[in-house]
C-alpha cells in the first residue's frame, strides 16, 4: 500500500543539504505507480538537479513540478512519455493529497469567482496570445491554425489542419452567400478558409490584438470582419455558428450564458458547431501550472457538463472525438518550436523555452494518456426542419 506519511518541513530540508540526496519515499511510491523512477536510465524517468524539487513537489502539486522544470531543477530525455505515464496511471490525482491546501485554495478560487468574467475575458490573450506571433508562426501551419488537426489521411502537420477546416466546413454545410460567425477566430485560418472555397462571409471575433491585426491581413480581400470583442457583446444572427478552441475559456459559470448567447445569434435553420477540448471526468479545478503559465482561467469541460448547458437549448446533431489526433498535433508543434528555437532565442530566454518544451509536452501525454479528448458537437435549434446528415 502507498505510504501515507507526509514529510515534515525540517526534514525536506535535511535532504536539501546533500548534493544527491534520493527523492523521499512517498515520492519514489508514487513514482513508481507509473513506472518511474527518480535518476532512473529510461527515457522517461526524472533527472533530479537540485533536492528541493521534492519539497516544491510535495507542497505545490503541479505547480511547483512545472516551476521547477522552468528553473532547470530537474530533467526527463522524454517528457511526453513522462507524463503519459503518469497521467495514465493518475498520479497527478494521488498527489493532490500533499498539495491539499493549494488545492483546496483552487477549489475555492473556481467555486466562489467567475474567473471568465467579461472583466477578465482579455487576460488571457494578453498573457498567451500576444506573446508574439513569432513564436506561433515559427510552431503552426501556415494556416496558422492553434487547435487540433485532423490526421485520419494526413501524413503531415499541413495537411491535417486543412484537411481540419474542410471538415468544419462541410461539416457545417457551408453554402455560398451564408453569413457565419466564429467565435474565436485566432489568426484568420478558418475565416479565410471558409470564405475563399466555401463562399460564405465570415464575421470573426478575438480577445487578442495580436490575433486581430494578424487576421485582419491574411484575410485582406475577401469578405472577412475580424472584431476584437468578447462573444458576450455579439449581436444580430447568423447563418452558421463556429467556435474553435475557445470553450476552454468560457468556464462552468458562464456555459449557460454561452450557449444562451449562441441561440440568439444563430438563426433558426442554423447550425452551431463547437470544437473544444474535453476531459474524461469533471473537475472543480484546472492545472494549477497551466493556469498560472499558459491559459489563465480556463476550465477544461467534461462530457456531461457540456450536456447540462445545452439541454432546452440545443440538440445534438453529431458528436465526434478525435482526441488522439491532438497527440500528434503537439508533437508537430514541439518539432517546429525546437527547429525555430535558434531563432527566436535572440529574443527569449531560456525559462521561456523551457516553459513552452514542458506546456506542448506535458499537453501531448495528457491526449496520449486519453485524460485529454477533442471534440465536434454539431448542435441545432428545435425549430431547424432539415435534415442533418454527418460529414466525416
Amino acid at each position: 500500500m502507498l505510504n501515507e506519511e507526509v514529510l515534515s518541513d525540517n526534514s525536506i530540508t535535511d535532504l536539501a543539504r546533500e548534493s544527491y540526496a534520493p527523492a523521499p519515499p512517498t515520492l519514489q511510491e508514487l513514482a513508481a505507480l507509473a513506472g518511474v523512477t527518480f535518476s532512473g536510465d529510461a527515457p522517461w524517468d526524472i533527472q533530479v538537479k537540485s533536492p528541493t524539487v521534492y519539497k516544491r513537489i510535495l507542497t505545490q502539486g503541479s505547480l511547483g513540478f512545472g516551476e521547477a522544470y522552468m528553473d532547470g531543477l530537474w530533467e526527463s530525455e522524454s517528457l511526453d512519455q513522462l507524463f503519459t505515464r503518469i497521467l495514465q496511471s493518475d498520479v497527478d490525482e494521488k498527489l493532490v493529497g500533499w498539495a491539499r491546501f493549494r488545492l483546496l485554495g483552487d477549489m475555492a478560487r473556481h467555486w466562489l469567482f467567475n474567473l471568465q468574467s467579461i472583466q477578465r475575458a482579455f487576460q488571457v490573450g494578453e498573457q498567451h496570445y500576444d506573446i508574439g506571433n513569432d513564436v506561433f508562426r515559427s510552431m503552426l501551419d501556415r494556416s496558422m491554425s492553434y487547435s487540433c488537426g485532423y490526421w485520419r489521411h494526413a501524413d503531415n502537420l499541413e495537411q491535417a489542419q486543412h484537411d481540419k477546416l474542410d471538415l468544419i466546413c462541410h461539416k457545417l454545410d457551408l453554402t455560398p452567400g451564408e453569413h457565419l460567425l466564429e467565435i474565436g477566430c485566432g489568426w484568420g485560418g478558418l475565416a479565410r478558409h471558409a470564405a475563399r472555397y466555401f463562399g460564405v462571409k465570415v464575421t470573426g471575433i478575438t480577445v487578442s490584438r495580436e490575433q486581430q491585426q494578424l487576421a485582419q491581413e491574411r484575410c485582406a480581400g475577401l469578405p472577412v470582419n475580424i472584431e476584437l470583442m468578447d462573444y458576450r457583446d455579439l449581436q444580430g444572427q447568423y447563418d452558421k455558428l463556429v467556435s474553435v478552441g475557445m470553450f476552454e475559456h468560457v468556464g462552468p459559470k458562464n456555459y449557460r450564458a454561452y450557449f444562451d448567447t449562441a441561440m440568439r445569434l444563430l438563426k433558426d435553420d442554423g447550425l452551431f458547431l463547437l470544437h473544444t477540448i474535453g476531459i474524461h471526468a469533471s473537475s472543480r479545478t484546472a492545472d494549477s501550472w497551466i493556469d498560472k503559465y499558459i491559459f489563465p482561467n480556463g476550465k477544461l469541460p467534461s462530457a456531461c457538463e457540456i450536456t447540462s448547458a445545452i439541454e432546452k437549448r440545443f440538440l445534438i446533431e453529431d458528436w465526434h472525438n478525435f482526441g488522439q489526433d491532438y497527440d500528434r498535433t503537439l508533437m508537430a508543434w514541439w518539432e517546429n518550436f525546437d527547429n525555430a528555437w535558434p531563432q527566436l532565442a535572440e529574443k527569449y530566454d531560456t525559462r521561456f523555452y523551457r516553459m513552452w518544451k514542458y506546456y506542448l509536452l506535458s499537453c501531448a501525454g495528457f491526449f496520449r494518456s486519453r485524460q485529454g479528448q477533442l471534440w465536434q458537437l454539431v448542435l441545432s435549434k428545435r425549430d431547424r426542419t432539415t435534415m442533418y446528415h454527418s460529414r466525416r
